[in-house]
């Protein structure tokens, strides 16, 4: 029995497990992962294997605190991709347009001079990025496949080149003093502050956990099932009386969304951005964290988003013990080793969607020879 078989087998006996548990059982154990989530900033004080897992060369909460807006963004983008079945090869747009957003509402360098506090800013750059995924939307609601893909390509650039050329988004200058989040301690001193990213993962990690009930319910209503018949055929969906005009500019909508709270977030930790943050690699590494974990399924998106974001920053800081060489050099060619290999062996992805893993295993047995 091959190894990828065998991982197949014993990840359908998990999920399987699970989905036969009852309501209660089921409870706790999420529960249990999420408080185990919550307390990973301190997963270092465990001996032997905390030091194995903590990343070198970059803060550890600093690190899950990149991993919680990745997975962010893989969550909305799986809403997009994995849901509705529409290629976005753009999504880092909506993640820049929240990220701007939110300083110019709230930066001394902006032109509107308004400098707002971070909270007040959130839902209007929330709002703002929602409008740009309808704007991406409508225009492209005739396209599919790879024209869509070079539509929302088209997209991403014209954000980036905005942001480098006009004195309005202030190019490579970029915007300065942006405020944290609010909240103090007891002590006077404020909670969101710059020496200790814990309270930024902790944020984060609370905005996923929102971000996972608010696509699990979508996934099961009316409109998820009309993403799943969009994504399956487009034109017979339209024939069954599917609006699919209406249904793939909310996909488009919640993706901005959720992207711009990815940028808000990241905008809230950095106090900083400029147009170098939003190149293109950005939208290409978190489609491959969808794809690589388990394109329409929340759970694989999770992974996938975790993983494009923490095996980078682990490779940081160790040495190659043959050659003595810092394998930060080529943390990404290793990364690149890693996705091949996971997408040769799981071309479904870690945690595949059952409907995903049903259409690869139909597709083997047709191009098997007889």
């Amino acid at each position: 029995m091959s190894e990828a078989t065998t991982t197949k087998r014993s990840s359908a006996a998990v999920r399987g497990w699970f989905g036969r548990q009852s309501l209660a059982v089921r409870t706790v154990v999420v529960a249990l992962v999420a408080i185990g989530a919550y307390l990973l900033p301190y997963v270092g004080s465990i001996p032997v294997i905390g030091p194995q897992i903590e990343t070198q060369g970059i803060d550890w909460p600093s690190s899950l605190f990149n991993m919680s807006y990745y997975v962010l963004l893989a969550l909305g983008l799986n809403v997009v991709v994995g849901f509705a079945g529409l290629l976005d090869l753009g999504y880092v747009g909506f993640f820049a347009v929240g990220a701007y957003a939110t300083a110019l509402l709230t930066s001394p360098d902006s032109i509107l001079h308004t400098e707002w506090a971070w909270l007040a800013a959130v839902p209007i750059a929330l709002a703002v990025t929602m409008v740009a995924g309808v704007i991406l939307g409508w225009p492209t609601l005739r396209l599919r496949g790879d024209y869509l893909a070079i539509v929302t390509l088209g997209f991403a650039e014209i954000i980036r080149i905005v942001a480098t050329s006009t004195d309005t988004l202030r190019g490579d200058r970029g915007f300065s003093s942006l405020p944290h989040p609010p909240g103090t301690l007891p002590d006077g001193s404020k909670i969101f502050g710059v020496s200790d990213a814990t309270p930024y993962y902790w944020l984060g990690l609370s905005v996923i956990i929102l971000v996972i009930i608010g696509c699990r319910n979508l996934d099961r209503s009316r409109v998820g099932r009309s993403w799943l018949a969009i994504r399956e055929d487009e034109e017979a969906a339209e024939i069954m009386g599917v609006r699919t005009i209406k249904y793939k500019l909310w996909a488009f909508a919640i993706g901005a969304f959720i992207g711009g709270l990815g940028g808000v977030l990241f905008a809230g930790n950095q106090g900083f951005i400029n147009s170098q943050t939003f190149i293109l690699q950005f939208s290409i590494l978190v489609l491959a964290g969808v794809v690589m974990g388990g394109s329409g399924n929340i759970a694989g998106a999770i992974l996938g988003g975790a993983l494009i974001s923490y095996i980078p920053d682990r490779l940081r800081g160790i040495q190659d013990p043959f050659f003595d060489y810092d394998l930060f050099e080529y943390r990404f060619v290793i990364f690149g080793v890693v996705i091949i290999l996971i997408m040769v062996l799981r071309p479904q992805g870690l945690i595949p969607s059952r409907r995903r893993a049903m259409e690869l295993k139909d597709r083997e047995k047709e191009v098997a020879p007889q």
